[in-house]
C-alpha cells in the first residue's frame, strides 16, 4: 500500500482525498496546512496525521508520495523539497508559474530519481479520453484547427488573495484557463511554436488577469485559439471544437463528445459520465499508483507540463509587446 501525503489540505486537496480511497493500492497517511483549525477538520474527515509544516510531512516515513496542491508560487520549493526527500510527486497544475521554475523542478526530480506527474486533469476526463481515442484511430486524419474555452465564475468560494496577484502565480489563465490550453495542445498532439495573447482584468478589480484570448501556431501547421474568462456573473461553458482533415469533434465536459461527419453530429457512446471531475481524479491517482508500483513512465510528465507553461509565459509576453512571441526551442 502506497502512503500519500497531501501538501495543501484545502478545497482541492479534499477533492483528491475523496478520490484516493477509490483508486485502490494507495492510502492517505498525512496532510499539511498552515491553518491549524482547517487542518484538524481535514484530518478528522479524511484521516491521516496533520502537519502544520509541510517539511515535517516530508520526514514522515510512511509517506511514499505527495500531492502538492498549494498556491502556485510555492510549487517549485515544495516539489524540489519532495524530490530531495525521495518522495514521488503528483503536482497540481500549473506545474509552476514560470519556465525557469519548471526547469528547476525537473532537474531536482531527475537527481532524486522519483516520479513526477503533473495533474493535468483533462488527460483523465472521459470526454477528452474519448476524443483522443478517435484521433489515435486515424479515421479523422490530422487535427488542423482547434478552439478551446473555459468561461466560468471567477470569485468562487475558494478564491484567495494570492489568486489575484501576478507575483503569486494568480489569474484566471494559470488557475483555470490552463485546462483549456492543455486540452487543445494534448489533442492537437503537436508542439506550439508561437503564441499571441491578449489578457487583462475585465470584470474584477485585481492585478492578475481574469480574461485572456490566445492564438497558437503549431509546428505541423495547425492553428488554435484559447479563451479563458472568469466572469462576474453568467453561466459556465467548458467545451472545445476540433476540426480535422475528415471530420470534426466537439468536446463538452457536461455532455460528452460528439463526432461531426457529412453535416451531422452523432454522440460518441460512453463519452459522458456524471461527476466527471471526481472520476478523472480517481483515474489520475490510479495512473500515479501504477507508475510508482511498476516503475513505468507517468502519463503527464514534467517535460510536457513545462511546454504548457512556456505557452502561458509567451502569452504574457505577447500581451506586453502586442506581438506574436515564438517559444524558444520550438520542437
Amino acid at each position: 500500500m502506497i502512503g500519500i501525503g497531501i501538501i495543501g489540505a484545502g478545497d482541492f486537496g479534499a477533492a483528491h482525498a475523496r478520490a484516493i480511497p477509490e483508486a485502490g493500492g494507495i492510502r492517505l497517511v498525512a496532510a499539511s496546512r498552515g491553518n491549524a483549525n482547517a487542518l484538524q477538520q481535514f484530518t478528522a474527515e479524511h484521516g491521516g496525521r496533520g502537519y502544520a509544516d509541510w517539511r515535517r510531512l516530508l520526514d514522515d516515513k510512511e509517506v511514499d508520495a505527495v500531492l502538492i496542491a498549494s498556491p502556485h508560487h510555492l510549487h517549485a520549493e515544495m516539489a524540489i523539497g519532495a524530490a530531495k526527500a525521495g518522495k514521488h510527486i503528483l503536482l497540481e497544475k500549473p506545474m509552476a508559474p514560470t519556465v525557469a521554475a519548471c526547469d528547476a523542478i525537473n532537474a531536482a526530480v531527475a537527481k532524486g530519481g522519483v516520479k513526477l506527474m503533473v495533474a493535468h486533469l483533462m488527460h483523465f476526463a472521459l470526454p477528452c479520453m474519448a476524443a483522443r481515442q478517435i484521433l489515435e484511430e486515424g479515421e479523422l486524419g490530422r487535427p488542423l484547427a482547434g478552439s478551446s474555452w473555459i468561461i466560468k465564475l471567477w470569485m468562487e468560494h475558494n478564491r484567495r488573495d494570492w489568486h489575484l496577484r501576478k507575483a503569486t502565480g494568480g489569474g484566471m489563465l494559470l488557475t483555470a484557463g490552463i485546462h483549456a490550453v492543455d486540452r487543445l495542445v494534448w489533442l492537437m498532439d503537436d508542439d506550439v511554436v508561437s503564441v499571441s495573447g491578449m489578457l487583462g482584468a475585465k470584470f474584477h478589480d485585481q492585478e492578475a488577469d481574469d480574461s485572456a484570448l490566445l492564438g497558437l501556431r503549431f509546428a505541423g501547421g495547425g492553428i488554435g485559439q484559447v479563451q479563458s474568462v472568469g466572469y462576474r456573473t453568467g453561466a459556465t461553458t467548458y467545451a472545445m471544437d476540433l476540426v480535422c482533415e475528415r471530420g470534426t469533434l466537439r468536446i463538452d465536459m457536461d455532455r460528452g463528445t460528439m463526432l461531426g461527419r457529412e453535416t451531422v453530429w452523432t454522440e460518441l457512446p460512453g463519452s459522458f459520465e456524471p461527476n466527471w471531475m471526481h472520476n478523472a481524479l480517481v483515474r489520475e491517482w490510479s495512473a500515479m499508483r501504477d507508475a510508482i508500483a511498476d516503475d513505468t513512465p507517468v502519463p503527464v510528465d514534467g517535460i510536457y507540463a513545462r511546454k504548457i507553461i512556456a505557452i502561458v509565459e509567451a502569452a504574457f509576453a505577447s500581451n506586453e509587446t502586442r506581438r506574436e512571441h515564438e517559444i524558444a526551442g520550438g520542437r
